[in-house]
Parts: structure tokens; C-alpha cells; sequence
């Protein structure tokens, strides 16, 4: 349930810090349960919405179980996912299933980024929502991306898991609609989205599952036994990046777009490698396979390879970054320290996929055979 947006003039909202701000925000209480105090201004943050022009609220929160369970879930969409719970999937269970899941989180993620910045719907206005990030407030809302990647990720997972590994399906199938259903709610929750911007992005998702899943098969064998496989998942992705559609001020949607599209080129070409070099560390068959007991010592290995895997993907990401972003800057006559010269096109596109691109590469070449010296790694598994 939405609430109207405020008629009231901009200019009439933006006048001085109320004395007793104790107003309750009404519509996130009956849309998601959270309660807040509300005032026009807070100190040392921005007091002014990018698309609407209302002013930022300050809150408090009342329920912090809510506040911390959904401000969690909507991690799902940020920077920290990429680098931790895909590689993690790679890592510790099967890099099978990790392929698959960066290729569908690829395309529904430059789908939805793409729609956003065409249809140039926005965000609910604050007031009357209390929106809990400021990052993406000047991207534009409709359909919601985190809805669209949870859906694709947790569905994607299921079906793939399937095929491998042994577990009980109406288990995995309610773990499925809990994640997803968790992340949706919490973009209602820090009040980014309308319910129609969630609901959009998940039939979104849904669509592109259901029309490409017969054809996960064939796109497994030619992504990794063709021979131009390679170039098309380098090029391909670097085309999109550099024409992704232009806005009249700057959105960080064209960045994050590049980031999961350089992710994408990386682990492409990684996985194609790992094939012609004759050791992908897939799981070995006959599938499904039955995963060996959760014990106290696998736990602590696989705790290990996320731990170094991270530190690994880390390090490459500061490095690259750090070398690339120079090296550009200098190019273009632009100092690195600048926030601007980095939100300029011929900078960003091609520095965040310089960097991405390594990290998927080290993702899927590099880490596991780390893990083989360092004896985290039982080849006799893997194929």
C-alpha cells in the first residue's frame, strides 16, 4: 500500500528544522512495518532528493530486528555480493553453478539497469517514504533490480542444483522464496521502491527464467568448447558498457552496469581457460551427486577458501583499480583524486571493466589452484 505523494510545494517541506520532530512516517509503517520520527533536515547528510527536490528526512528506528533483517536482504544488489557470495558458490560447492548464475544475474541485472534509465520512472518521493540509502537515489525506480537479481540468483540456484547435487527440492524451493521474498520486502523497507517497481522486477526475472531455461544447455556447451567463445565474452560486454543508454546527469546505473558486465567477461573467459587447460574443478559425476557430510573440519576448510578467496579478489580489485584509474586519469589529462573525472565515460567505463574483468579472471583461474598448493583442494573431486 502507497501513499499519495505530498502536494504540499517543495519549498513549503524545506523550510527549518521542525522543534519536535515526532511526527510517525505512516506510509512505511503500514507497508512495512517500519516506525520512524521524521524531520526536513539532518545533519551532515544531503537534504535534498536528486529527482523529486523533497527534502531528506531524518529517522530513528523503533524496530531494529526489521531494520537489520531488511537492510541486510538488500545487500543482495551491492558491490560486496559480487565479490563474495558468487565466488563462495564457486569455491566451496560447484564452479558449474556459479557459471550459471553469472550468466543469468548478467542479464537480468543489464536488463533492469537498462529499462530504469528508458522508462525514466522514479523513485518514490521522500516525503512521504523515508528512504534508508543515498547512493542510488539518483538512479530511477521502476523495475527493481534487487528484485529482479534475487529472483534470478535464487530460482537460477534451484533449478541448477538439481542437476548436480542431491537435496530435498521443497526445501531448497522454500529457501528460494524466502531469499527473494526477503530482498523485495526490504526495498519497500528502505523505501527505494514501490510495490509495483518490486513486483515488475520479479515477473521480470520470472520471464527470462522460464523463456531461457531450455536453452542453459546449449549455451553451457558453446560458452565453453566454442572457439570464439572467448571474444564474444569479452567484447560483447564491453560494447554494452560503452552504450548504455545516456542520461542528462550522471546515474551511477551506468557503473554498476559495467561492474557486473566486466564480472560477466571475466568469469567467461576464466571458465573457457579452466576448459582448455583440462581442470574446471566441477564436481564429478554421475549426477546428481550426494555432497559429503558437514563436518567440523569441511566448515573450517571452507571458511578457509572464503577467507583467502576474498583477501585474493580484495587485493585484485585495489590493484587493478588503483593502476588503471592513473593510467586513465593521465591519459585524459584528469587528476585521479577527482570524484568527477571518475564519473567521466571515457574514465569509468573502462577503468571499472579493466577491474572487474581481473576479478573475474582471478575468480575462476587463479583461486582454486591456490587452494590445490595450500592443500584446501582435493583434486580427486573435481574433474
Amino acid at each position: 500500500m502507497e501513499s499519495k505523494p505530498s502536494r504540499q510545494p517543495a519549498e513549503t517541506l524545506s523550510r527549518g528544522k521542525p522543534e519536535h520532530p515526532e511526527k510517525t512516517h505512516g506510509n512505511m509503517g503500514r507497508t512495512c512495518k517500519l516506525h520512524t520520527e521524521m524531520s526536513t533536515e539532518q545533519p551532515g547528510t544531503q537534504t535534498s532528493n536528486l529527482l523529486s527536490g523533497h527534502p531528506r528526512p531524518h529517522y530513528v528506528v523503533k524496530n531494529w530486528l526489521f531494520y537489520f533483517l531488511f537492510v541486510t536482504s538488500a545487500t543482495l544488489g551491492h558491490e560486496i555480493f559480487y565479490i563474495t557470495f558468487l565466488p563462495c558458490i564457486h569455491w566451496n560447492l560447484d564452479p558449474f553453478l556459479c557459471r550459471r548464475l553469472v550468466n543469468m544475474w548478467v542479464v537480468v541485472m543489464y536488463i533492469g539497469q537498462v529499462m530504469k534509465d528508458v522508462l525514466k520512472l522514479p523513485r518514490p518521493p521522500s516525503p512521504p517514504v523515508v528512504k534508508l540509502e543515498t547512493r542510488v537515489d539518483a538512479e530511477y525506480g521502476m523495475p527493481s533490480t534487487h528484485a529482479m537479481a534475487a529472483t534470478a540468483i535464487s530460482f537460477t540456484l534451484l533449478l541448477s542444483a538439481e542437476e548436480r547435487v542431491q537435496f530435498p527440492f521443497e526445501l531448497g524451493l522454500a529457501v528460494a522464496v524466502l531469499m527473494s521474498v526477503l530482498v523485495c520486502l526490504s526495498r519497500l523497507y528502505t523505501g527505494m521502491h514501490s510495490a509495483l517497481d518490486v513486483i515488475c522486477g520479479v515477473a521480470i526475472s520470472a520471464f527470462i527464467i522460464a523463456v531461457s531455461y531450455p536453452y542453459w544447455g546449449t549455451i553451457d556447451y558453446l560458452q565453453l568448447h566454442n572457439p570464439v567463445a572467448p571474444v564474444v565474452g569479452m567484447v560483447l560486454p564491453l560494447f554494452l558498457a560503452y552504450t548504455y543508454p545516456e542520461l542528462d546527469h550522471y546515474s551511477t546505473t551506468r557503473g554498476d552496469t559495467t561492474i557486473i558486465l566486466a564480472c560477466s567477461a571475466g568469469c567467461s573467459v576464466g571458465y573457457w581457460v579452466n576448459e582448455r587447460l583440462g581442470l574446471t574443478f566441477y564436481l564429478t559425476g554421475p549426477f546428481p551427486v550426494t555432497l559429503p557430510p558437514l563436518t567440523l573440519a569441511a566448515l573450517g576448510c571452507g571458511f578457509a577458501r572464503f577467507v583467502i578467496g576474498v583477501l585474493m579478489l580484495v587485493l585484485t580489485r585495489q590493484t587493478v583499480r588503483f593502476v588503471s584509474l592513473r593510467v586513465l586519469c593521465w591519459i585524459f589529462g584528469a587528476s585521479a583524486s577527482d570524484p568527477e573525472a571518475r564519473k567521466r565515460k571515457e574514465i569509468e567505463v573502462p577503468y571499472k571493466f579493466t577491474t572487474y574483468v581481473a576479478i573475474g579472471l582471478v575468480n575462476s583461474i587463479l583461486v582454486n589452484r591456490l587452494f590445490v598448493k595450500m592443500g584446501l583442494w582435493d583434486l580427486g573431486d573435481s574433474v
